[in-house]
């Protein structure tokens, strides 16, 4: 059975426009479901993640602001202290020298930090630096 290439040709494009026509049509209905989708969902998932996103803008900038205070204070060594926000409470981890120190470190966070909690995860480490 011989075909003229043409034919083949004509045949070929008829087969590949069917799959392409049936294709698309499968993303229009699979779109028009998703565009179906309760309006009400959409803006109360945008004013969670906005919501979420002040939160965490609002961490930082007290994180950034407890980290200040502990390096501004000139007779506190604050290198070996790490500063986080958990849940809203101020978090320090990492290691103090005396007890001093600790007290010291609690005092300027707290101060920092206005009405938030400070959770103390300190240890001492005696004998200098």
């Amino acid at each position: 059975m011989n075909i003229p290439c043409k034919t083949k040709d004509w045949v070929f494009h008829v087969i590949l426009g069917a799959l392409v026509c049936g294709l698309l049509g499968v993303a229009t209905r699979a779109g028009a479901q998703n565009a179906a989708a309760p309006a009400a969902s959409r803006p109360v998932s945008i004013a969670a993640s906005t919501k979420q996103d002040a939160d965490r803008i609002a961490d930082e900038k007290l994180r950034k602001q407890v980290k200040a205070a502990l390096h501004a204070d000139p007779y506190f060594y604050d290198r070996h202290l790490t500063v986080s926000i958990e849940d809203g409470d101020v978090v320090l981890r990492g290691f103090v020298f005396s007890d001093w120190d600790l007290r010291k470190a609690l005092s300027i966070a707290r101060k920092a930090a206005g009405d938030k909690t400070v959770v103390d995860y300190l240890s001492i480490k005696e004998g200098g630096r």
